[in-house]
């Protein structure tokens, strides 16, 4: 159940992790770390179920020891017969088969416990947890996943996407190239202009991804991005999680974003019932609490020259709010704000995290100023503000 653990802790915890319950949080931890490796024999039987009896003949070797396990398969070192390295993901046997009784199982856990507030809407967050933990069980979407992505950022400095070796792929292995490099929690160690390069590439990447791609590999595991020091390149994996986002969505986001950044706390509230967070029939008490916390998330894009991740509070100020607004809101966020808000946050504390100087506000005018809107709508009030910013 591991896998349904952990997607079902993501949905909640991108709500405001503080506000789940301490026992609730163990209790979710315990079922993610529940699962061994695969034995040898089972492993060997899911290659061959996936890749034919022969699937030895394609590689020069294969590693049985896994380089890693994840919440829906282990990775393990192979060599190909022309002798590139790979990584290959194989999926644990019936992952994909029991996930809507997975997630069912791990809610009576929840529910069992009593300890949920209401406004954490855990029916909602079920629902989005099923759609997205099927997607991820399928390691064709990733592959296309993959390749799209490479093809993206091919001519974009500072990243790299492995290759997809598709003739030793299937729906239950996935293939890649394998890279190296060191994740955020090591480059953290390094200098402070290494940090805050790496720390301005993961926040480019993500704003990149919404609002020029839009599509968005949606797991913020810092394990997926992996900075090669010799190149000074991110190197990045793992795209099972990755999905598009509707054109009028992000037109909507992105005017929530600049209303953020400039405390305009009417457009925060016009674009929130826009976008779903909010359903215009809210409390005063609600209306406060919501724009108070948009305004905190704005807080590096609100004025020029670099924004200190490390010399800030945003985490532990936002989670005294998390508590009004679940007692006072009306509906769940939208379906798009769970993966969303969980690519972004991981953004923000990985920033924090490498205690990055970042140009924010810079970037944001940058993406602003390129993007075209659907609606041909004009931001007026935006534009005279961006233009004297």
């Amino acid at each position: 159940m591991r896998g349904a653990a952990l997607k079902l802790g993501q949905m909640l915890s991108i709500q405001d992790e503080s506000l789940i319950p301490a026992p609730i949080l163990s209790a979710l931890e315990i079922v993610r770390q529940g699962a061994d490796v695969m034995p040898r024999r089972q492993l060997d039987n899911v290659l061959i179920a996936e890749l034919g009896s022969n699937w030895q003949s394609k590689l020069r070797s294969f590693d049985y020891e896994p380089l890693a396990a994840a919440s829906i398969g282990q990775v393990h070192k192979a060599v190909t017969k022309d002798g590139m390295e790979i990584a290959m993901k194989i999926q644990y046997p019936g992952v994909a088969e029991s996930i809507d009784g997975d997630i069912e199982n791990v809610k009576r856990l929840l529910d069992y416990t009593n300890l949920l507030p209401n406004g954490l809407y855990l029916d909602q967050a079920m629902k989005v947890a099923k759609v997205e933990l099927a997607r991820e069980c399928n390691y064709e979407l990733e592959a296309a996943n993959q390749k799209r992505f490479r093809e993206l950022l091919s001519g974009v400095d500072g990243f790299y996407v492995p290759l997809v070796i598709d003739e030793i792929s299937s729906r239950r292995v996935l293939s890649t190239e394998l890279i190296t490099g060191v994740s955020i929690e090591k480059v953290a160690h390094l200098n402070q202009e290494t940090c805050d390069y790496v720390g301005r590439k993961l926040l480019d990447l993500a704003l990149r991804e919404l609002f020029v791609f839009r599509f968005m590999q949606t797991d913020p595991n810092w394990g997926n991005f992996l900075y090669d020091e010799r190149t000074n390149i991110i190197n990045l994996i793992d795209f099972g999680a990755a999905r598009d986002y509707p054109k009028d969505f992000v037109d909507n986001y992105l005017r929530m974003v600049l209303a953020c950044a400039n405390r305009d706390k009417e457009n925060v509230i016009e674009m929130s019932c826009r976008l779903g967070f909010l359903t215009g029939m809210e409390s005063q008490i609600m209306l406060d609490a919501h724009t108070e916390a948009a305004f905190l998330v704005g807080l590096p894009f609100i004025r020029t020259g670099g924004f200190d991740f490390k010399s800030n509070n945003m985490t532990s100020d936002i989670s005294h709010l998390g508590a009004t607004m679940l007692k006072h809101r009306l509906s769940p966020p939208p379906d798009e704000a769970y993966s969303l808000h969980r690519k972004l946050s991981g953004a923000f504390l990985a920033c924090i995290k490498l205690g990055a100087v970042v140009p924010c506000r810079e970037m944001l005018l940058e993406v602003y100023s390129n993007y075209k809107f659907s609606d041909n709508e004009e931001d007026v009030q935006n534009k005279t503000y961006l233009a004297s910013a």
